[in-house]
């Protein structure tokens, strides 16, 4: 450690954040209708898609109907998607000639996109063919970003509204966040790594004669115009199985550090938006502080563990230095410890580092921070209303403590909205532990690991907490293209999507039939430290719901026993 890397660290948080605020007062004015600088040139666009699809913009939904257009552009977008991967054999721009993929592999890959997870089972350069990176998986990296933001969008005015009794109307913040945000964002991103190094084609692959004189086929896709909406979007999922460790999805320093803030500042952007929508700027400001002191201190924790020498080093009494096995050596353990818990305490958006080849305790930092929930600053849109869940949580706490009833932005919290609350956050805990469970004595799903022992259990809960947390890094170590894994991923994603949106959206209309109350000398106050300090502990508490008692202790004792063996040295 050194304070170079310190500063590398610092000075990429300062980016993400101080980028997230143009960026969230930008997306209030999506979300609240306001006229942008982009109507001139866009708002035809938009009057055209609600004439073609009969939607009335000024026609707002209750929570029921915009819970059920939700749920229903989702199943659509999985059938979509579920029959452009498995028929790709029969569909243009296939110039690899790939088949189609198998049912389960199929299942798990919609299912995958569709949630915002993009967890991949498969090996992208030899599996999905151009048409279904771009059709398929490209669109779906939109759209499944759009949707959780309209999430959030409807959580917003829930708190804005005094005795309302609509939320908006998803079809129309489906199109406005796409049309707005988006597209223009991705387009500029997308246009900056063409000029930064990225491949942007319709070729197959190109053809190229080694050093030594072999022959060597170079896998090429459209890679700038995915890797641009997979970074924004929190997505993940690229065109190369390395993700961002290839050279082509980031070929230089530029282009990782630009991938590390596009990540996670549209997610610190919600909050913002979030702020001005419900009138709660100071509020916003809170939970902006939580969510960076949360991230620092992951990406502190992953860089202490990472400059420390691999095992392999210690035992083979070579030079000690940083553990940079299975890393991206071109970028530094400050880079990786960012990226890492950017990766982890977000939703994914591409791993730069195998998470299998992080030092033990390194390793187990970044399962914490998936078992979080996603709040830090979380995929963009879930990563708002997970933290808001957490904060009704806090105030109630605190109105146990001060026995009066909790209030959050002028709305009273009561027995509805907490109950709702508590069956959001425990989904991730039963999905997480009780697929863990099973797989964890299962020789159907013990035959896809590929390591026993403490690491083996940390490889299948892992997995369960990437799926069920809609992350899709992946801990490496577990052969998941399998019909267990893939069906059991699968269904994990879906409730870790599902099961937590809906009770937001449930707790959304409650709020929004409520009256908007003025704050008084008895409000507990919600913009300040003694609140940071309270949602922090209520966070914390609520992910070792699933750490301790997977017995995800295994990387903190395997990292002892290093630390032991380099005593010993």
């Amino acid at each position: 450690m050194n304070w170079q890397g310190w500063a590398e660290i610092a000075l990429t948080l300062a980016l993400i954040v101080g980028l997230g605020w143009p960026i969230g007062i930008y997306l209030a004015r999506v979300w609240r209708g306001d006229r942008t600088w982009l109507d001139p040139v866009l708002k035809p666009v938009e009057g055209a898609i609600y004439a073609a699809c009969g939607v009335k913009p000024d026609k707002g939904q209750t929570w029921l109907g915009y819970t059920g257009a939700f749920l229903a552009f989702s199943a659509a977008s999985f059938v979509l998607l579920y029959l452009i991967l498995r028929f790709q054999n029969l569909l243009p721009l296939n110039p690899q000639g790939f088949a189609g993929l198998t049912p389960h592999l199929a299942f798990n890959t919609a299912i995958s996109f569709v949630t915002n997870t993009n967890w991949q089972s498969y090996v992208p350069e030899t599996t999905v063919s151009t048409f279904s990176q771009m059709a398929g998986l490209t669109s779906h990296n939109f759209l499944s970003a759009a949707a959780g933001i309209a999430v959030a969008a409807a959580l917003a005015r829930a708190f804005a509204a005094n005795r309302g009794e609509t939320l908006g109307d998803f079809w129309v913040d489906l199109t406005r966040i796409s049309l707005y945000v988006l597209l223009p964002l991705s387009l500029v991103i997308a246009v900056a790594f063409v000029g930064l190094g990225m491949p942007q084609t319709l070729a197959a692959h190109v053809d190229a004669t080694t050093l030594e004189g072999a022959k060597q086929t170079i896998s090429l896709y459209p890679t700038a115009s995915q890797e641009a909406i997979k970074q924004l979007g929190t997505n993940g999922g690229g065109v190369f199985n390395a993700n961002s460790s290839h050279p082509f999805e980031n070929p230089n320093a530029i282009t990782n550090l630009i991938e590390i803030v596009i990540m996670n500042a549209l997610s610190f952007g919600c909050v913002v938006a979030f702020g001005r929508v419900a009138f709660a700027h100071a509020e916003a400001r809170a939970l902006v502080a939580v969510m960076t002191i949360l991230l620092s201190l992951g990406a502190a924790a992953i860089y202490a563990a990472e400059v420390q020498p691999a095992p392999a080093q210690v035992a083979a009494h070579a030079a000690p230095g940083p553990n940079m096995e299975g890393k991206e050596v071109r970028f530094g353990a400050p880079s990786t410890a960012i990226w890492t818990a950017a990766t982890t305490g977000a939703s994914d958006g591409g791993v730069n580092a195998m998470h299998d080849s992080l030092m033990p305790l390194g390793g187990g930092v970044a399962l914490f921070l998936i078992q979080l929930g996603e709040i830090i600053p979380g995929g963009v849109g879930s990563g708002l209303y997970g933290m808001v869940v957490m904060a009704l949580i806090a105030v109630f706490v605190a109105g146990l403590m001060v026995g009066r009833t909790p209030e959050y932005l002028g709305k009273k919290v009561e027995a509805r909205e907490v109950k709702f609350a508590m069956l959001a956050v425990l989904i991730l805990p039963t999905a997480i532990l009780g697929f863990s469970a099973v797989a964890a004595v299962l020789p159907t799903a013990l035959a896809g690991l590929l390591n026993h022992g403490p690491h083996g259990l940390s490889e299948i809960v892992y997995a369960y907490s990437s799926a069920a947390g809609n992350n899709g890094s992946a801990f490496a170590g577990l052969t998941a293209n399998a019909p267990y894994w893939d069906t059991t991923l699968g269904v994990a994603m879906i409730l870790g999507r599902f099961a937590y949106a809906v009770p937001v959206l449930a707790i959304a209309g409650a709020l929004a039939a409520k009256p908007k109350l003025a704050p008084t000398g008895g409000s507990f106050p919600t913009d300040g430290p003694l609140f940071v300090g309270l949602l922090i502990g209520v966070v914390l508490i609520m992910g070792g719901l699933q750490f301790f008692p997977a017995l995800a202790l295994g990387p903190i004792v395997e990292h002892f026993q290093v630390l032991q063996a380099v005593a010993g040295h």
